[in-house]
């Protein structure tokens, strides 16, 4: 059986024939990840030595990538014994993953292609998630669609989910055609790594477009009970849409000390505020990127362009995380 050695020193086993994620996972080692389908990059990572194989494509990379030695482990297997640059999550303990009914309690339009579903567990039902994570959700005909969670906590006993529509999209005909209140789904979660790692004394930036824009709620939710102790130095949210209808949500009844920067790529004259992608958009405003840690959500385009170009003006590598919405292959 090959051994996976990473270069923070920890070791685990590894096989021909399940991924390196999953092998992590076994061993009890947490690393990045979120689709977990070879396609959003989260579990990028590089080989310094050894052979791995691809299990399925690895579309989340770019042939420069590749030839440069990275892969996802997420769809790679170890071949050999092989070591691996990435940085595991250290102390981090992960709620539980469970399969539990739900029934929708909520259904509100948010905007002509955005709705709220509020989803409510049996009663007794234990469930918590770190601010940032994301659910899938398992609907009529065992349709699985992934969707990030807005909310904080589960103290209010539900789960609140921004859903975009997708043309032609299974589950998108479902919640915008057929979805009433008290319907009986499944839901798998919480999934996913993309929440605050240790960010006292930082700048914090937020980067969201469309439904990105759900998961940054929760943090920024979570933000607001941090002890001072833990606490960024400062928070910025930078959320792009296309139009003023695509800023679905009333950001300032969020509690908490934050600057709001709307940004719009085709807007009309009469709009007075930042215009581009929101990458751009910080970038514009001369930031100190050094002592920053970057969230962003959204867009596979709007996060590796983000990632590329932060980085050149600054942000430590080490410092941007990400969690790119992928299209599901049959929508």
């Amino acid at each position: 059986m090959p051994q996976i050695s990473l270069t923070s020193g920890t070791v685990f086993t590894g096989s021909s024939d399940i991924s390196i994620l999953d092998a992590a996972t076994s061993a009890g080692v947490l690393l990045s990840y979120s689709c977990k389908t070879g396609r959003c990059s989260t579990c990028k990572c590089k080989v310094r030595s050894g052979q791995t194989r691809e299990l399925y494509a690895e579309t989340g990379l770019t042939e420069q990538e590749k030839e440069e030695g990275w892969i996802l482990g997420c769809v790679r297997s170890a071949e050999t014994d092989v070591i691996i640059e990435v940085d595991d999550l250290g102390g981090v303990v992960l709620p539980v993953v469970k399969t539990v009914p739900c029934r929708i309690s909520h259904l509100l339009l948010l905007a002509p292609d955005v709705i709220q579903i509020k989803l409510r567990l049996p009663p007794n039902t234990e469930f918590s998630f770190i601010p940032g994570q994301y659910i899938d959700v398992i609907g009529p005909g065992g349709v699985r669609r992934s969707y990030s969670l807005s909310n904080a906590s589960f103290a209010d006993k539900y789960l609140d989910l921004h859903i975009r529509a997708v043309d032609g999209g299974a589950m998108s005909q479902y919640w915008f055609g057929q979805a009433n209140v008290n319907d009986l789904l499944r839901l798998n979660g919480p999934l996913g790594t993309f929440f605050l790692r240790d960010v006292a004394g930082l700048d914090l930036v937020f980067l969201a477009t469309g439904t990105g824009f759900a998961p940054v709620k929760a943090m920024l939710e979570s933000i607001h009970n941090l002890a001072p102790a833990h606490a960024p130095n400062s928070v910025t949210v930078l959320w792009g849409g296309r139009t003023p209808q695509d800023i679905y949500f009333d950001v300032e009844r969020i509690s908490g000390d934050f600057r709001f920067i709307p940004v719009l790529s085709r807007a009309d004259d009469q709009w007075s505020g930042a215009r581009g992608y929101v990458q751009q958009a910080l970038l514009s405003g001369l930031p100190d990127l050094q002592h920053a840690a970057v969230y962003a959500c959204g867009s596979e385009a709007m996060i590796r362009d983000a990632r590329a170009t932060l980085i050149l003006a600054g942000l430590p590598a080490n410092r941007f995380y990400s969690d790119a919405f992928v299209r599901s292959g049959d929508v």
